[in-house]
């Protein structure tokens, strides 16, 4: 019974000073406490691409973690009345049978949680704590929590979807050159005009032409253009001189037919443009080329070999059956007077479109009404004119565009996105996939509108600007401030700012005519990311003014952190 009794006390003494030797590595850890080191980067948290990531360190002194000992640190962010747990980390001392990582007793160590999380509006006020607990074996101990962040800076929000759409252009030209061309032939060496080439259907028709074209009040001449032609053969002088004559018979019959038709101008010699050929080899050999004379190839290979026009000439004159062959076929159509009556059609005045456009847009062409419907003035009265013409014209895609082009800055984006696939079903090209693009960020799509934007790269720099918008929701803001270019607007400077080119960002500012209150904030938050207080103050005053309730947005904005207790800063929020 007594070595009984013995073996008992060994064990229970034995338990004592286990346990003992357990709560006594635990108190000293928990009142060494204060000595441990924590931190977090960044120090206010932020928010970038809709997430927030950070890095939290901490570092135990030597002699302090129990060989025995088990840490688990447990970061919470604390905001409103919620909690969030993020990425813990469990820690060992030398003595402990585990897979976590060890802390040496002596040496003492330290430890690194990367994490990240996604961000929701309520999270902007909030706060970042660590929660400590120890144990060892069954004993365990809470260590005090320790604030180590706050949070959150949410800049990236203040961006501005101000997605641009494409208008589809039209093609309208008020002043349309036209013209009515014939040709005059003469017979070998004469300039005299022949009764059988005056009664020539195309010569016919240019009479007919004249004559019309000057009842009608819309159309102005602008001028006449004469050339005239000897063909190869025969001398060079002889034939200067002929094409000369040709050229002066054939501006006779036009005056005259200019003056029997009342055409303002006909006098005046600048009315008429003139120029004589005296070979005309170029015309030669055009016509040789359409012809299906035998030996053609022949023929074109001599004009290959020389240049000189009289070796040409009497290299050809030499293929004798050749020859005769072109004597009939070819060189009768180049001795010849080409004549060409040039007139401006002048469209309606700008009045005119749009009173046609809005009464009788029947009467008027697809691009005359694409043309009054950017002159309106109000977008109702646009609408009154690409509807129609949609209707009027359903192949082709522009005014159905230009529809949804209008509902966007009406913030009807059901109407405009079906107005935008109205238009690519007609025609799907850049500039509509633009458009759908712009729907779909202005929906939340980002990713979607990425890729439409991308599919419609090309049809200008709003483009360029969309997917600048993109790039700052996605984070990546050096790709953003290189897509907007040289542009100078709201969204440049927060890129530059989220970038942290603050020169750059002030700058941009500069170049920007109409501040709104929003960009004297951005120059607020600029200043005090600068530590230029009165850069700061001054601007986030000038952006108060114009929006009073910014005062409530900056109150709360950690981007001012450093000057909440300011009394300046509260003068001007309050």
């Amino acid at each position: 019974i007594m070595k009984k009794a013995s073996r008992i006390k060994f064990v229970v003494w034995f338990l004592a000073i286990v346990l003992l030797s357990g709560c006594s590595g635990l108190s000293k850890m928990q009142k060494r406490s204060s000595e441990l080191k924590y931190s977090a980067s960044p120090e206010i948290l932020e928010m970038h691409a809709d997430d927030v990531a950070l890095e939290i360190k901490g570092n135990f002194p030597a002699k302090y973690f129990s060989k025995k000992a088990t840490i688990t640190v447990q970061p919470v962010l604390k905001y409103g009345t919620k909690e969030k747990n993020l990425k813990s980390i469990t820690l060992q001392g030398e003595n402990v049978e585990a897979n976590n990582v060890v802390i040496n007793f002596e040496e003492g160590g330290g430890f690194t949680i990367k994490d990240n999380f996604p961000y929701s509006d309520e999270m902007k006020k909030s706060e970042l704590e660590l929660r400590i607990s120890a144990s060892v074996k069954s004993k365990s101990i809470e260590l005090p929590a320790i604030k180590i962040a706050d949070g959150i800076i949410a800049t990236p929000k203040l961006l501005k979807a101000d997605a641009q759409p494409i208008v589809g252009e039209d093609k309208f030209k008020r002043i349309i050159p036209e013209s009515q061309q014939a040709d005059i032939h003469y017979l070998i060496q004469q300039s005299g005009l022949r009764n059988s080439e005056l009664r020539a259907e195309d010569v016919k028709l240019l009479k007919t032409y004249i004559k019309e074209s000057n009842t009608k009040e819309n159309f102005k001449f602008t001028g006449v253009e004469l050339s005239s032609y000897a063909s190869p053969d025969g001398e060079l002088d002889l034939n200067e001189k002929l094409s000369q004559r040709r050229d002066k018979s054939a501006i006779k019959f036009l005056k005259k037919e200019l003056r029997r038709s009342k055409v303002e101008g006909y006098k005046d010699d600048k009315f008429y443009t003139s120029k004589t050929t005296a070979e005309d080899w170029k015309g030669f050999e055009k016509l040789m080329q359409a012809s299906d004379i035998q030996d053609k190839q022949l023929v074109l290979r001599v004009l290959q070999m020389y240049s000189d026009p009289i070796v040409r000439e009497k290299e050809i004159k030499n293929m004798a059956k050749v020859y005769t062959e072109l004597a009939d076929e070819i060189l009768p159509k180049l001795r010849r007077s080409k004549l060409t009556v040039n007139i401006d059609v002048i469209g309606l005045t700008n009045e005119e479109l749009i009173d046609k456009a809005t009464r009788v847009p029947d009467t008027l062409t697809n691009e005359e009404l694409l043309f009054a419907a950017n002159l309106a003035d109000d977008n109702k009265t646009k609408l009154a004119i690409y509807e129609p013409t949609a209707s009027s014209f359903p192949k082709d895609w522009r005014a159905m565009n230009n529809i949804g082009v209008i509902y966007v800055e009406q913030n009807n984006i059901e109407g405009a996105k079906k107005a935008f696939e109205n238009a690519k079903r007609a025609n799907e090209n850049s500039t509509v996939l633009n458009n759908l693009g712009v729907i779909e960020l202005l929906m939340g799509n980002f990713d979607e509108a990425e890729t439409y934007f991308k599919a419609g790269m090309g049809a200008g720099q709003e483009v360029n600007h969309n997917l600048g918008i993109v790039n700052i929701k996605k984070g990546d803001y050096s790709s953003a401030i290189s897509k907007f270019g040289k542009e100078a607007s709201f969204n440049v400077v927060l890129a530059k700012i989220l970038s942290k080119d603050y020169s750059g960002a002030l700058s941009t500012i500069e170049k920007i005519k109409n501040k709104d209150a929003m960009t004297f904030y951005l120059k607020a938050i600029i200043g005090a990311r600068q530590d230029n207080k009165d850069l700061a103050m001054n601007s986030l005053r000038s952006a108060i003014s114009q929006d009073p309730t910014l005062s409530g947005q900056a109150k709360t904005d950690l981007e001012f952190f450093k000057y909440f207790e300011d009394d300046t800063f509260k003068g001007i929020v309050k």
